[in-house]
């Protein structure tokens, strides 16, 4: 309500939000359901529910209609809106190896164990845009797809839930291990032993690994891209190769303690995008006869998180701690956190910038330029 200082003030903020109402309720096409922007803008829907920290499908594409399609917005109101819910259980942690995968690609080995299965992507489609507006009536509707992975058809062929035959293969990393060439990171738990609820602690550097893995799943996926890539690529000295070792999308079950028994009872599912990276270990006191392995995690079906996640976590272990890497992902990826400052800058600083302009002009009417900076020389510019 910052403007309510600006000329026009509560009657502005009435009226422009009157004109977002207007064009909803006489938009030229109907209103879509929630059901259609789940089935046919499944990874939108994705990426908001990951970013909002709050697995509900229904309630993401809610939002990103509302949102009018901006995800980052999207995630704001789930996030406000998972602050209103109350916090009945805490789900029993969960083994990935149970996962039932729906696509799972390993791009380190030919011949993994367990098939690769490609699933539902468009990675080796060319990008041509399709503009035909046709009715695709012979297809199924998004209602009768399975939480947004393949058609019944493509199920049936040995890939079901009553087929469950390779959907749980061993993992690259096994392989690894048996040959000695991972380093082992599950038993580095004696400052991390219980994983850290960002949602209710604030995570600061130094912070522990499940702190750092746990923004990254709440980050906001660009920013995350844009962060890995300035790590492989800067002049800092932190050139790295990286390679995948395993991506998976998939279904994990979901287990709480039942109140009267005490047991955990599996009480739902929930889809996520696990992904391994390894990464030669070169430096001079590290273990050169391994590859270190990072980690990544997010909900829904968003890759590029889950892989971006999988070697900040590497390049965080080898390099965060001596540099400002840690901080940037703790403190900058967050989209609701950057994303405000920068909204903010729509709302008034009159009083901000005549304070600028005073300054400025003080300095002219004393006739003093300000401190001159010195030009490099013209051979040492470059």
């Amino acid at each position: 309500m910052g403007y309510s200082g600006a000329r026009g003030g509560l009657d502005a903020i009435v009226a422009a939000e009157e004109l977002v109402r207007t064009a909803r309720d006489h938009a030229p096409v109907p209103w879509a359901s929630t059901e259609q922007i789940t089935g046919r803008f499944r990874l939108a829907v994705d990426r908001v529910m990951g970013e909002a920290g709050l697995y509900d499908e229904a309630t993401s594409a809610a939002a990103f209609r509302q949102a009018e399609g901006d995800a980052l917005e999207a995630a704001h109101l789930v996030r406000a809106y998972r602050s209103t819910l109350p916090r009945l259980a805490v789900s029993e942690p969960v083994d990935p190896d149970e996962l039932l995968i729906l696509r799972r690609i390993v791009p380190a080995f030919r011949q993994p164990d367990g098939p690769q299965l490609l699933g539902r992507t468009t990675d080796y489609t060319g990008r041509l845009l399709d503009k035909s507006e046709r009715e695709r009536s012979d297809r199924p509707p998004a209602s009768e797809l399975s939480n947004g992975s393949h058609p019944p058809a493509v199920e049936r062929n040995g890939s079901g839930p009553g087929n469950e035959q390779g959907r749980r293969p061993r993992r690259f990393l096994d392989l690894l291990r048996e040959l000695d060439l991972a380093v082992d990171h599950r038993r580095d738990t004696t400052d991390d032993p219980d994983p850290v609820d960002v949602t209710r602690t604030a995570a600061r550097p130094p912070a522990p690994r499940s702190a750092t893995l746990a923004a990254m799943a709440r980050a906001e996926t660009g920013a995350l891209v844009a962060l890995w890539y300035r790590s492989i690529l800067g002049p800092d000295g932190n050139l790295h190769e990286v390679t995948l070792g395993e991506v998976r999308h998939g279904r994990l079950p979901l287990r709480v303690v039942h109140p009267h028994t005490g047991n955990p009872v599996t009480v739902g599912e929930f889809r996520v995008t696990e992904t391994e990276a390894i990464e030669d270990l070169d430096g001079a006191d590290e273990d050169r006869g391994r590859f270190d392995v990072g980690y990544g995690l997010c909900f829904g079906h968003n890759e590029r998180k889950a892989i971006a996640m999988a070697n900040l976590d590497i390049a965080n272990r080898r390099f965060g701690r001596s540099g400002p890497l840690e901080q940037l992902l703790l403190l900058t990826t967050d989209g609701l956190d950057s994303g405000g400052f920068l909204e903010h800058l729509k709302l008034p600083h009159y009083v901000t910038f005549r304070s600028m302009v005073e300054r400025k002009q003080s300095l002219q009417a004393a006739g003093d330029p300000g401190p001159v900076r010195q030009s490099e020389p013209i051979g040492r510019a470059c």
